[in-house]
């Protein structure tokens, strides 16, 4: 993870950064907003940003959302001052960490607000093949493609390969395609001059240039609009980039790893992915099983998610009773790893007399059934089976007859999205669709008169 120290503080942030290094972290420090600033955009990319509580912290996070800079920040004060605290935490600071520091506050502050990980855990015999994939390959060079349903844990594997390769020392870059703009994602990812375009106020390095010497993954790569795909083909083989408004090429060396939760054979078949970067990409392919179909796993990630969030929330952690665990490994998990990590969160919240029981355990998605429709090529709803009750109709679906098929799906989508607590992209990942798409049908349902759940501030694309 890597940290990077706004201002002074009489010496007390120094100290927090002593202990973020202590804990793995590689720390980095700016005297003032401006330098943090110039630093980020000549690609001395951060994870995280612990920002000194006197500063300005509203010009710090709007001159990052100008320039889509995405980073958390965290602002720091000496002692409990109240009204600087709550001022930073409306301006859209993660957190407020009092100084002097505590080392185990910091701990919690890091895990907390980045959530990286690259420890894939699985005990399922059907992973076992691609681990060990996994491992072979990890250390080489070759471009990885990582396939799966959305929440069977792919930037996590990412995590892992990287952490397992030659790179792990270096930095591990990530870009999530489907959540940025098409007309913003090539500055993104190869950089700008300045004034290349309006609002380019400065020069900035993209994604390649910031992951050389590491890894660069390229998240939901089938959303990238075919335009681009050719830059990033000629990227790929000629190893170098060329930043929006530059005039040289710059040579850059990344290991590229790239994930996908569509079949790219399909989209290639249907002209939406170009066949020439479909085989660049996929020298190696690791499939990642749905939860579904490794039972095994639920057990060992749900105990994992169990101890997490009971820590996370200073509550003792809970024992899952016999009866709970029928729930889960009974459930279809559309949703896979993601969905898991989002039921045992609810279940620590719930539990009762340190027990998680069946009535701790709220499932999402159980209007349409036990076994919710699957996935076609497209992301659209294909057919479902449920284990109805005699005589009844399957799962909740009597509660459907009668609606149109646009009135349920408008419903699915809201409430989904009122899940995920607006963010555009988890919910466009559980739904199985695209953020394009799931944008589009928002703007619908607004124009109809409903109240769309308001999108994370690191989610809200400049006008």
């Amino acid at each position: 993870m890597r940290l990077l120290i706004v201002g002074t503080l009489d010496g007390h942030i120094t100290t927090a950064g002593k202990i973020a290094l202590e804990r793995g972290a590689k720390v980095a420090h700016a005297p003032d907003i401006e330098a943090a600033l110039t630093a980020l955009r000549s690609g001395q990319g951060s994870d995280l940003i612990m920002a000194d509580v006197a500063l300005d912290i509203a010009q710090l996070i709007t001159q990052l959302e100008s320039e889509r800079i995405v980073v958390p920040v965290v602002a720091c004060g000496i002692g409990a001052d109240t009204e600087l605290a709550v001022k930073a935490i409306r301006a859209g600071a993660k957190e407020y960490v009092p100084l002097p520091p505590d080392a185990e506050l910091i701990a919690a502050v890091l895990a907390a607000v980045t959530e990286e990980t690259d420890t894939f855990i699985t005990h399922d015999p059907a992973m076992a093949e691609v681990l060990k994939l996994a491992r072979q390959i990890a250390p080489s060079t070759a471009s990885v493609l990582i396939t799966g349903e959305s929440g069977t844990g792919k930037e996590v594997m990412a995590r892992y390969l990287h952490s397992k390769s030659k790179r792990s020392r270096k930095p591990f870059v990530s870009v999530n395609c489907a959540a940025i703009p098409d007309n913003l994602l090539e500055s993104e990812l190869f950089g700008h001059e300045k004034g290349a375009f309006t609002g380019a106020v400065a020069r900035r390095i993209g994604k390649f240039e910031e992951a050389h010497g590491g890894t660069l993954l390229l998240d939901e790569i089938s959303e990238m609009d075919p335009r681009l795909q050719a830059k990033l083909l000629r990227a790929i083989q000629e190893l170098e980039i060329d930043r929006v408004g530059g005039t040289q090429p710059i040579k850059v060396d990344i290991r590229l790893l790239t994930t996908s939760n569509r079949d790219l054979e399909v989209e290639v078949g249907k002209g939406r992915f170009r066949e020439d970067l479909y085989f660049r990409l996929n020298v190696v392919n690791i499939a990642l099983l749905p939860l579904r179909q490794r039972p095994k796993d639920i057990e060992v990630l749900a105990k994992h998610f169990v101890k997490k969030y009971a820590e996370a929330n200073a509550v003792a952690q809970p024992v899952v009773d016999p009866g709970a665990w029928a729930v889960l490994t009974g459930h279809y998990w559309r949703g896979n790893v993601r969905e898991l990590e989002n039921t045992m969160h609810r279940a620590v919240l719930l539990a009762s007399d340190d027990r998680i029981t069946a009535d701790s355990i709220l499932l999402t998605g159980e209007r349409l059934g036990g076994c919710p429709a699957t996935q076609d090529a497209d992301g659209g709803a294909g057919t479902g089976t449920a284990n109805p009750a005699p005589g009844a109709a399957p799962g909740g679906l009597r509660d459907l007859v009668g609606r149109t098929v646009a009135e349920v799906e408008r419903d699915l989508i809201l409430d989904t999205l009122q899940h995920c607590l607006g963010n555009r992209t988890h919910a466009a990942n559980i739904l199985g669709i695209s953020i394009r798409t799931l944008r589009n049908k928002l703007k619908l349902y607004s124009q109809e008169g409903l109240r769309i759940p308001a999108p994370r501030e690191s989610e809200r694309a400049p006008a």
